[in-house]
This record gives C-alpha cells, structure tokens and sequence, in this order.
C-alpha cells in the first residue's frame, strides 16, 4: 500500500510538470504514470488506455484551447479508499483550469478571453506511478462562459465556484487519522440515509441528519449551486427525486477520506429512469447513468460544504440528445 505523503509528491510533481512552458504533456505522462494507465473523463472524451492516448486525446487538446494553462487548486488531499478494504492508494485534487480560451474544446467555440473550467482528479498511485484516474471536468460550464445555454431549465445558480469557505482544503502536510475516519462515517452515514430515496422522513429532516442546516452545495452547470437545507431540497434534490424513478443502488470506483474532507467517485455511480421533466427538457423514459464525483468538507459532526461533478453530457447523450453535436459550430445549417 503506497504510503500517503509519497503518493501526494508524486502528484504534486506531475501537477508541477504539466505547467513546465513547452512541456510535452506525453513526456510527462510517461514519467508519470504506469504504462497501463486507464483514464476516465467526462464525455466525449471518456475511457482512455496507456499515458501517451492520454496526452494525446485530452493534455494536449486542452493545452491548445487554454493556452497559458494554470491550475488554482482549492482542495487536495490523499487517503486509503474504503473500497476493496483501504488497500488501494488515491490523491484527489479539485479547483479550476485556467487558461485564456484561444481554440475551440469539444466543439465549444473560444471567446479569446480568460476561462475557468472546473475539474476534479483522483490519482490511484501503486508502485510509485499513477495507475488509474478518474479526471471529471465541467464542459457545460465552459460554454456558458462561451455564452451557450445548453441547459434552459436550471434550477439553481451558474457560479464560478470557490473552494472551501473555512480556507484549508490544501491538505499537503499529513492529517490526524482519526479525523479522516470521522469524515468517513459521516460521508457514509450521509450514503445510507440519502442511498435509496425511501426513509420515511421528509426530505428536509433526511438531510439534517447528515448535513448542517447552512450546507453550501456546489452543484455542475446545468443544475446549478444552491444554499441551506430548504433551498436545496427545493432547488435540486427535489426536482431530481421528481424526474427520476428504479434509481440503482451507489457504486464507488474509490471513497476516502482525510482530515475534515472527503470524496467518492463512481463509473457511474448510479443508474436511474427519466419519468419527469429534468433541466428544462422532457422526461424519455429510458434508464441513463450518471458518472459523479462527490468531495465533501466536514464541519463538526455534519456536512457542511458538498462540490459535485455530473457527466451530464454523458447522461444526455444517452438519452438521446446529444448537447455537443447541437453548437453552433456543428449545426450544418
């Protein structure tokens, strides 16, 4: 099992060495990571194999669209996931890419300006290379910067959206063990009373039990970041459980914790039927998957901060609609 400071170097060194002027993003790859690296990211981009794939299907893509790309990083922290019994080794690392937008990405057409595309890494380190990655990115949030509206029926807020309020999400010193086994069981306390939609209680008292009445929730474009129990309940979970019915049991690739944070991340992490109207567009019936990653920040015994990341390109795509063939760019007419 890799010892946690070592993997959170190997990561902060990859991270380093990305942002090197006229890097080769497969030369650092290849330093890097394992030769049998698998890489999720979000649609379109999705299952990669080995780190030069990597570099050429998604770094060097991104490094032509953001130039001067900058990495401002709001949490980073390691831990032993509980999945498969705390034997495999993840770094996670969230914030936003920033770059001036001087090409189009994924058929988003550039604006020349400066852009922020939110993202969030886990890194499985073994043997002293990463051998796994789960890289989630937010593209509908860099094309509303691009002044596209993919989304019409957003139920909250559109945001650049800030780290953790309380400042201290950048974990790269090691944490008290017992604080990161106190998030943990928070976090899965949360996956029991949430998991399976089917309580008994209202929606809001099943949130209390887990989440401070204050929660901040950092939702992805299209669905929006809302605040405080009673506004979340209105302003996602509920209109989420209306639109959905035969939701699936969660499924994590990785959970971990350290310190007062934590997170997860599935492929996917759950599936669910469309029965409702969600995000402005029609119910279809049809079972879609929803690939997510979840970080959390703990604050005493409940969650008070919750940064979400929805492939919902993916999940549309499946649905039938295909959000990126829809730009301007792509339209034939």
């Amino acid at each position: 099992m890799q010892d946690l400071q070592s993997a959170k170097q190997l990561v902060q060194a990859f991270h380093a060495n990305l942002e090197v002027p006229d890097a080769d993003p497969a030369d650092v790859l290849r330093t890097h990571c394992a030769e049998t690296l698998t890489w999720h990211g979000f649609h379109p981009f999705n299952e990669i194999k080995g780190p030069e794939n990597v570099a050429r299907a998604f770094w060097k893509p991104l490094g032509r669209s953001l130039t001067s790309l900058q990495r401002r990083q709001d949490i980073f922290f390691a831990g032993h996931s509980e999945i498969g019994g705390f034997a495999e080794t993840w770094v996670v690392s969230m914030g936003h890419l920033m770059g001036l937008f001087d090409a189009p990405l994924a058929g988003i057409p550039p604006t020349g300006k400066i852009a922020m595309l939110r993202y969030c890494e886990f890194h499985r380190v073994a043997e002293g290379r990463i051998a796994e990655t789960a890289m989630f990115f937010d593209l509908p949030h860099l094309m509303e910067q691009a002044g596209l509206h993919p989304f019409p029926g957003q139920t909250a807020q559109h945001l650049v959206q800030p780290g953790p309020r309380s400042h201290d999400g950048l974990l790269f010193a090691p944490q008290p063990a017992r604080e990161g086994e106190t998030t943990l069981a928070l976090i899965n306390s949360m996956i029991a009373n949430l998991g399976q939609w089917n309580s008994g209680l209202s929606l809001e008292d099943e949130l209390r039990l887990d989440w401070a009445e204050n929660m901040l929730w950092w939702g992805p474009t299209g669905i929006g970041a809302t605040y405080t129990i009673p506004r979340y309940a209105q302003q996602h979970s509920g209109p989420f459980r209306a639109a959905f019915s035969e939701r699936s049991k969660t499924s994590h690739v990785a959970r971990l914790a350290e310190g007062h944070y934590a997170g997860f991340f599935g492929w996917p992490n759950f599936s669910a039927r469309l029965t409702g109207p969600f995000m402005g567009l029609p119910a279809t019936g049809e079972t879609g998957e929803f690939r997510v990653i979840d970080i959390y920040r703990r604050e005493g015994d409940k969650i008070a901060e919750n940064w979400i990341f929805i492939d919902l390109l993916h999940f549309w795509k499946g649905q039938g609609v295909d959000i990126l063939a829809q730009l301007p760019q792509n339209d034939p007419a």
